[in-house]
């Protein structure tokens, strides 16, 4: 079993996304960790899209917010990109995570709020960037959704800590959360492959149980998928 898991240049090497994998039961040397510049030479049986900058507006068809605080991160769109779509390609597991989430939209043709603070302001906290683990507002998880049946519940409290966010879905998608003030906070697919994608943190979330959750059905539908047994205890 091999898990692409994309990351920006300057992470260290352990980090939380590595550690939510591990503890869902992924083998450390299961994990490709990918950066921008690297060469993408092998074939993934899953894919963890990390969080970032942003991804540049031209790839969905518009020119940078001149008053916005939009911070484009081409070595990341260069990667996260062409993994996203081989992995589409050939049906394999996908798990998005904030700018996982706004890459996953605009490669299946979906569009993006290039800055909240000034396009669509809100009493909402979505930018709160120094404590990690703290739930900033609840996400209403639409019933029969893949991330309901994992958090087993229709509202969870989630971290938060984006400026950008979904503004027209791509046609293959379809909207699982939302945030009290609308914005979107989740999609996934409207066919049968596993990709889920969100916007908050949930591998910041060390102690909360549907964030563990949400790994662990992802290692254990890649390793499905793979043929792989599961790791040992």
């Amino acid at each position: 079993m091999r898990i692409a898991l994309t990351l920006d240049g300057d992470l260290p090497e352990e980090n939380d996304y590595v550690l939510a994998l591990t503890e869902a039961g992924a083998r450390r040397e299961e994990i490709v960790v990918l950066r921008p510049g690297d060469a993408v030479e092998e074939e993934f049986d899953g894919v963890v899209i990390a969080g970032g900058g942003d991804v540049d507006p031209a790839l969905y068809g518009r020119e940078v917010l001149a008053e916005g605080k939009v911070k484009v991160d081409a070595g990341r769109d260069a990667i996260d990109f062409p993994v996203f779509a081989q992995a589409w390609q050939e049906g394999r597991p996908v798990l998005a995570i904030c700018r996982g989430l706004q890459v996953v939209n605009v490669a299946r043709g979906g569009t993006l709020i290039q800055d909240l603070p000034s396009e669509s302001p809100s009493d909402v906290p979505h930018q709160r960037p120094k404590e990690r683990n703290r739930r900033d507002h609840p996400v209403i998880l639409s019933a029969g959704s893949r991330l309901a049946g994992i958090a087993g519940s229709q509202r969870i409290d989630v971290n938060s800590r984006h400026h950008q966010a979904v503004d027209r879905p791509a046609a293959d998608l379809v909207v699982t959360a939302t945030a009290p003030d609308g914005v979107i906070e989740a999609l996934e697919t409207r066919d049968d492959r596993w990709v889920v994608a969100v916007q908050w943190h949930p591998e910041n979330l060390h102690d909360d149980p549907a964030s563990k959750r949400l790994f662990r059905e992802f290692v254990e539908e890649v390793r499905k998928r793979s043929g792989n047994s599961p790791a040992p205890e």
